[in-house]
Parts: structure tokens; C-alpha cells; sequence
């Protein structure tokens, strides 16, 4: 295995931030990032909420308007701005946690997340699979950077603590080697007492022209 460097150079992050500016003005702009976060708390809203009976009918009632307006509107899939805003938590992808990437080196990838409401498994705990969506997608990323579009080809985590709801957690994501078209790939996940609360092994692997 070889390690591979993706240390951006300062002009590289100037043409990458003058990128996400674009996609953001091209994919909803500000405003999409307003309705994201009001997405979000509905999530976390919903999913903590015990209601009397006539008021599940109403909110029922509204969310499906909501539902039946926004489906006027749906578009195709390369057309889309979820998933496709670097620049909003989790890149504005419903399904994400709500993380941020702080920074990005060699090989190396740190950023800060919070598991909400709407990730709750039990007990105050976020769900294990919450994690899993966390560390694929910032896995994935880095496996990117590495050269050409990624698949997972698998993902081992290990859970070493209770990872709490409701606290901002930090995590580090690291490209260990390459193998021709494998992508080697580990990550960490950090309560604000900096222990490790759970850790990931992944290997991705490196599409084939023609492949999606």
C-alpha cells in the first residue's frame, strides 16, 4: 500500500472556495440553507413530540400540503441541490447527521458534529446507525480525494462509549494507503472529553470508467 497526499495547495483552496460559493448561488442559495435547517427541526421536533389526538390530525393534515407542494417540484437526480451543498451541515442530505468539516490535509480530514433529537436510539445514546451514515460519508470523501469516485466496499465499527445526544463531537477521518483502485480509510469519533466514542475501518473502492 502507498499513502496518498491531498494537502491542498492556497490556491486550491481559493478555487475551492470560490466553488462552493458557485454551487451554493446555482443550488437554492442562502435561502435553501434556511429551509434545510428548518427541515432539521422539524425532524428533531417530530420525532420528540407526544401530542393529544386532534393535533396529530392537523399537523397530519399540514405536513402532507407541504408534501403535495413540494412534490410540483421534484426534480432529476444530477438537477438536485441535496447532497450537493458543501457548504450547509451534512450537505444539506436529509438522511446525514449535521456535520462540518473544519479541516483538510494531509490525508487527513477533521470536522465537529452534533446528533440531534432525530438520532436518538435510547438512553440519552444516539443510535448506532447514526454513526454509520457519519462515517461513510466523510469516509467516502476522503477516499475521493484520493483520486476518481468511490464505493464502499465495507465499513467495521467498533463502539467504545455512550455517544451522547445533543453535544457537539469532534471527529478525524485519515487515508492509511492505497491499492490501486483500494482505497484504505479510518475514523474516529470524540466526545468533549476528547475519548474516543467509536472508531471505523473502511475499504472504498475506486469506480471503473463506465461504472456509477
Amino acid at each position: 500500500m502507498t499513502a496518498h497526499a491531498t494537502s491542498p495547495f492556497p490556491d486550491e483552496l481559493a478555487r475551492e472556495e470560490a466553488w462552493k460559493a458557485a454551487v451554493a448561488e446555482q443550488r437554492g442559495g442562502a435561502a435553501y440553507g434556511q429551509l434545510i435547517a428548518a427541515q432539521r427541526r422539524l425532524q428533531d421536533s417530530v420525532a420528540g413530540a407526544v401530542l393529544p389526538h386532534e393535533l396529530v390530525t392537523d399537523i397530519t393534515d399540514r405536513l402532507n400540503a407541504i408534501s403535495d407542494l413540494l412534490a410540483e417540484h421534484q426534480a432529476a437526480e444530477p438537477d438536485r441541490w441535496d447532497g450537493w451543498r458543501p457548504d450547509i451541515p451534512g450537505r444539506a442530505m436529509p438522511l446525514l447527521p449535521p456535520y462540518v468539516i473544519d479541516e483538510r490535509g494531509e490525508g487527513l480530514l477533521r470536522g465537529r458534529v452534533t446528533f440531534t433529537r432525530f438520532y436518538l436510539g435510547g438512553n440519552a445514546a444516539a443510535h448506532g446507525g447514526s454513526h454509520t451514515l457519519l462515517f461513510d460519508d466523510v469516509m467516502g470523501h476522503i477516499a475521493g480525494l484520493a483520486g476518481g469516485i468511490c464505493r464502499t466496499a465495507y465499513l467495521t465499527i467498533n463502539y467504545r462509549r455512550i455517544t451522547p445526544i445533543g453535544e457537539e463531537l469532534g471527529f478525524e477521518c485519515r487515508l492509511d494507503g492505497t491499492d490501486g483502485r483500494k482505497r484504505f480509510v479510518s475514523a474516529r469519533l470524540f466526545n468533549p472529553a476528547g475519548e474516543v466514542v467509536a472508531d471505523c475501518e473502511g475499504l472504498f473502492l475506486r469506480l471503473l470508467p463506465g461504472q456509477q
